[in-house]
């Protein structure tokens, strides 16, 4: 599969969306988790547990609160391992390294002229915080499914944020790493990057761009 699906013959850039995690910050349960377990099986329980997509995909969505989650993540785990739970769940937003370039690659943006935008399947405890991510404070604008109320990849998302922000698909690339994702952008009619994680290659075809 190319990185770019669908290069749309002629089209000016004007505007780059971003994912977050796994393309401007390495998402890593256990990373997070071994910040606050004693032990590898607790790192190993936790991790699967808490970061369990059973209650992820409901937090992106915006259907499950960060209270109701824990009381169930409370139910598989033993005792001694609620608090270390709780202080994972609340402090794993600094807790997400950058990924090496990515940085650098919004700067190009920004020189560019581009507009900066994320859009990201990510909780309301998210899009309440998301101000203390370091690299987010080089963001133009944000849209986060649980507030927004539907998630990549459904038109309705990339209906939501093009309108929000006044984008023009065929002016817009979209960056992820989720060939999900970016097919559903591709469909919408936004210039798609699949992201294999190398922030060169994507900073040379950025750069590239008229």
């Amino acid at each position: 599969m190319p990185k770019i699906l669908n290069e749309r013959s002629g089209a000016e850039i004007k505007n780059v969306i971003f994912d977050f995690g796994q393309v401007l910050v390495r998402f890593e349960p256990e990373y997070m988790c071994e910040k606050y377990a004693a032990t590898k099986e607790d790192v190993s329980l936790l991790s699967e547990v808490l970061f369990d997509r059973l209650y992820w995909d409901r937090l992106d969505a915006g259907t499950i609160e960060d209270e109701e989650l824990l009381e169930e993540v409370k139910k598989r785990l033993p005792e001694r391992l609620h608090v270390t739970a709780e202080k994972i769940y609340f402090n794993w937003i600094y807790n997400l390294p950058e990924i090496t370039g990515m940085r650098d690659v919004i700067k190009l943006c920004k020189s560019k002229g581009y507009g900066v935008y994320l859009l990201s399947n990510i909780s309301k405890f998210f899009a309440n915080h998301y101000k203390e991510i370091p690299i987010l404070q080089l963001v133009d604008g944000f849209v986060f499914s649980a507030t927004a109320g539907c998630v990549k990849p459904s038109e309705q998302i990339f209906e939501h944020i093009t309108n929000k922000f006044n984008l023009t698909p065929s002016q817009t690339l979209f960056v992820d790493d989720n060939i999900t994702n970016v097919k559903g952008a591709d469909k919408f009619g936004i210039i798609a990057y699949h992201f294999d994680g190398n922030a060169r290659s994507l900073y040379s075809f950025i750069e590239k761009l008229a």
